[in-house]
């Protein structure tokens, strides 16, 4: 294996929207840096459930669906 191809893993501590921390493993910044997420699992939709709601926007869908009624899947 060459040598010095892996990057600096080190501790740094995680600051969640709500304040709460923890330390973890990374490559990010320098040992000891602290990293402060704007989303995180507890906020974003994607996570929590929220917000998968289908909008229709200009109406395209619909325009979709009236395009393509006739169409048969074999």
């Amino acid at each position: 294996m060459k040598p010095d191809t892996h990057p600096d893993y080190h501790f740094i501590t995680v600051v969640m929207t709500d304040g709460t921390t923890y330390k973890t493993r990374s490559t990010y910044g320098k040992e000891g840096a602290t990293l402060n997420l704007d989303i995180d699992p507890k906020t974003h939709p994607a996570w929590t459930g929220g917000g998968h709601a289908m909008l229709d926007r200009g109406g395209r869908v619909s325009r979709f669906n009236n395009k393509f009624a006739g169409f048969v899947r074999k």
